[in-house]
């Protein structure tokens, strides 16, 4: 049997396994992986296939090799093996608990299987109270401080859940499912170490749970603990690995795992979408967009993760694309959060704040943990000058995700408009350890030691350096290299790097004020350094513009012309910089 038919029959399993035991969300994961691979073209026509075979130039594009058939190192060649079911004792108990279950009675499902011992039983018994237990507490949070306020509230049922499922796995006679409860439950109550463990016994022992999965890799907080997972050599080790390598910020090596995963889910959509989330974070964002229409293209109705494609259509000013967009997730389900934030970024990006800002809190009431949510209400309140709100958001954002260098940015930002370039200083080095590839938090970093209170221009110039060469789009680092060295006395390096600046602006076509700087700069430096011949070159290409710099580049071509002919002529300094 070939490795991806043992794929999609241990996955087709699987998602019956786990919606049974309603865990619909880790159900819906392994369909979508079930769909994504590549069907047989012998057995399969395009006419009786979702997607046509090689009709997507993207999915084309990032397939690693076409031979591959699935990740060779971690496929596994032994069949899903069937949990124990206890239909023959309490099956009539197990579905009308089950029904219960997906109408949101959850104390009622519980109730109803209080007598069960059964496996399933049990995990759902334990299940239903554990959701309960949190939507106790998301209303205690409401009543107390409101929708979006901060509360010690706690899920009440955590004491008897982790109390009966410590004694049924002393017992041996807890199963995978109920491994991940456990695991859950501890990693509540802070026991991070203990969860990992229980969590780890739980994939090794069920490995198509992609939940279990996806709590331990929120537990993951440093590679080395990564790399000491005791993990069986599984093809869903390589999902964990890759989304795992993402959110430790080793983007590279995120975005080969997901390319090598393509080898056999040709059309997945959700390794689509984590490819582009790397190429977000790497901020290439002309592939992120392409990746995007796609995945639109192929799942029209589609509203997860698309508040990363408006970041882009943000950052890029696309206001039509992002109009579009936000008709379209609003006509879909506008009650999602990403729906609002989505819309939240449209009316950012038409200015207007306030309406943002009431989005942006829409999403928060739907989902109070939605980090874009926070970080991106933080930005509006800036724009808008209100900064004990935006660093209210900061915090939020942090405390959700200590991860995320966006908001700790926002914070330097917060504390910069406030006057406190300390503070400042503090969080943009913390943005920066998060993610030195960003140009953008070095060159806020540099502009920070360049206030007048730390006024540390040694310190500045370091950071500019490292944003010239984390690929600067803004085209900042090097103008201001270029003057801070000037400032310093410093002029042939001044000069190197106003030369390096022209290069660039010459190479994009640039034109304007950083310009005719450069110009006028080389050229005086080039006559007061006697090198004639470069600093007439600059000098005529300023005779192009009509403001004062034409006149200053006519009085430095009569003075070299002087000087070269012999006569005395006037001091450099008798012309304008």
């Amino acid at each position: 049997m070939g490795s991806k038919e043992i794929c999609r029959n241990e996955l087709r399993i699987a998602v019956r396994q786990l919606s049974d035991r309603c865990l619909y969300s880790a159900s819906k994961w392994a369909a979508e992986q079930l769909v994504g691979i590549e069907l047989d073209p012998v057995k399969f026509t395009p006419s009786n296939t979702r997607f046509q075979r090689g009709s997507s130039s993207i999915r084309r594009r990032f397939r690693t090799n076409e031979i591959m058939s699935t990740p060779i190192a971690g496929v596994s060649y032994v069949s899903t093996p069937v949990m124990e079911e206890d239909d023959i004792v309490d099956g009539d108990f197990y579905l009308l608990a089950k029904s219960y279950f997906d109408c949101r009675e959850y104390r009622r499902a519980a109730h109803v299987l209080r007598d069960q011992s059964g496996k399933k039983a049990v995990f759902l018994r334990c299940y239903a109270l554990y959701l309960a237990g949190e939507n106790r507490k998301d209303e205690e949070n409401i009543e107390l401080e409101g929708p979006l306020g901060k509360s010690d509230a706690v899920n009440k049922e955590l004491v008897s859940l982790e109390r009966e499922l410590s004694m049924l796995r002393k017992n041996g006679s807890i199963d995978p499912f109920g491994l991940y409860l456990y695991g859950l439950v501890l990693k509540e109550k802070g026991s991070e170490h203990l969860a990992r463990n229980l969590l780890v016994e739980s994939v090794n022992s069920y490995p198509w749970n992609w939940s279990a999965w996806s709590e331990l890799q929120s537990l993951c907080t440093t590679i080395d603990i990564l790399h000491s997972l005791p993990l069986n050599n599984h093809w869903m080790k390589d999902f964990f690995l890759a989304g795992a390598y993402q959110e430790l910020r080793m983007h590279n090596e995120s975005l080969a795992k997901y390319e090598y995963l393509q080898g056999t889910f040709s059309f997945s959509n959700y390794i689509q979408a984590q490819i582009a989330k790397a190429q977000y974070s790497l901020r290439e964002f002309e592939q992120v967009e392409v990746i995007f229409e796609e995945l639109l293209r192929n799942d029209p109705y589609r509203v997860e993760d698309m508040d990363m494609y408006s970041n882009v259509l943000y950052a890029k000013e696309c206001f039509s694309a992002l109009s579009y967009l936000a008709h379209r997730v609003f006509m879909t389900d506008k009650y999602r959060p990403e729906s609002c934030c989505i819309i939240g970024n449209y009316y950012s990006l038409k200015g207007q704040h306030e309406k943002s800002v009431m989005y942006f809190r829409r999403a928060l009431k739907l989902n109070k943990n939605c980090l874009s949510a926070w970080t991106l209400m933080g930005h509006e309140y800036v724009e808008m000058k209100n900064t004990p709100a935006a660093v209210d958001a900061y915090r939020r954002a942090v405390d959700i995700n200590p991860c995320d260098y966006r908001a700790w940015y926002g914070l330097g930002q917060a504390y910069e408009m406030m006057g406190m370039p300390f503070y400042a200083l503090h969080y943009f080095r913390k943005s920066v350890f998060l993610q030195p590839s960003d140009s953008r938090l070095w060159i806020a970093m540099a502009q920070c030691y360049e206030t007048e209170q730390l006024h540390m221009l040694e310190e500045s110039i370091k950071c500019y350096r490292r944003a010239a060469n984390c690929n600067d789009r803004e085209a900042i680092a090097l103008h201001k290299l270029a003057k801070l060295h000037c400032e310093l006395g410093r002029l042939e390096e001044a000069a190197f790097y106003y030369k390096k600046d022209l290069e660039r602006m010459e190479a994009e076509e640039r034109d304007g004020p950083n310009m005719v700087e450069a110009l006028l700069f080389l050229a005086t430096h080039g006559k007061d350094q006697k090198r004639f011949e470069e600093a007439e070159v600059y000098c005529t290409r300023l005779l192009d513009y009509t403001g004062p710099e034409k006149e200053t580049a006519k009085s430095l071509l009569r003075g070299m012309r002087m000087a070269q002919s012999g006569f005395p002529s006037m001091s450099a300094e008798h012309f304008p910089p």
